[in-house]
């Protein structure tokens, strides 16, 4: 596939990943890339991070990301069309002290890779508020856990775990506002549409 200046970063992500798939190679989105699809694309961030594992050459690599259009720049990937930089963190794949992740499959049409599922990509971005009193990646977890469905009883037993019972109950105060805030906004939608539809009704 060709990519085009307009590409998002969720479809650079996806074939990428697709691509690198198809080469054998085994990588897991993650990071910022993970957070913008989770987030509808509300969070932005300015690279794709693939965490890769098993035995894999350079000239392999090279081969797999030259297939759709991007060069070795340094200790990342560029592309001549795109802003976003594709990087391979060091692995192992971990979340805070949690190295037992399980990726899942993400399809889109004909494209396949594997990422973060939206829990674990809720704790990557807690884990930066926990450990580094990052707020937006608060915000980014917070945008995430109100957009999809969450496994709030691992993340709480995993924030235990990370020693961060306290950092984990303002999450949820703030998931909690958050989700409010949608159902509001979600009935004044409601609202607005009904009364149009009176307002257009014939009979009236």
């Amino acid at each position: 596939m060709n990519l085009s200046r307009r590409a998002s970063l969720a479809l650079v992500a996806r074939v990428v990943g697709d691509a690198l798939r198809r080469y054998g190679i085994r990588a897991v989105l993650g990071g910022g890339a993970c957070a913008n699809v989770y987030s509808s694309g509300r969070y932005q961030s300015a690279d794709v991070d693939f965490v890769l594992s098993g035995n894999i050459t350079q000239e392999r690599l090279d081969e797999a990301m030259a297939s759709v259009g991007f060069k070795r720049s340094g200790d990342r990937f560029a592309h001549p069309r795109l802003s976003f930089f594709v990087e391979f963190p060091r692995g192992p794949l971990a979340i805070g002290s949690d190295y037992k992740i399980r990726p899942i499959e993400w399809r889109s049409g004909r494209l396949r890779l594997l990422g973060l599922s939206a829990t674990d990509s809720c704790r990557d971005r807690l884990a930066a508020f926990y450990h580094w009193n990052d707020r937006q990646s608060l915000k980014t977890a917070v945008m995430i856990a109100s957009r999809n469905r969450v496994n709030l009883s691992l993340i709480r037993r995993w924030s235990m775990e990370e020693g961060a019972a306290s950092r984990f109950e303002e999450f949820l105060e703030a998931l909690e506002r958050a989700r409010a805030r949608r159902r509001r906004a979600g009935a004044q939608g409601r609202s607005r549409s009904a009364g149009r539809a009176r307002s257009t009704d014939p009979r009236r």
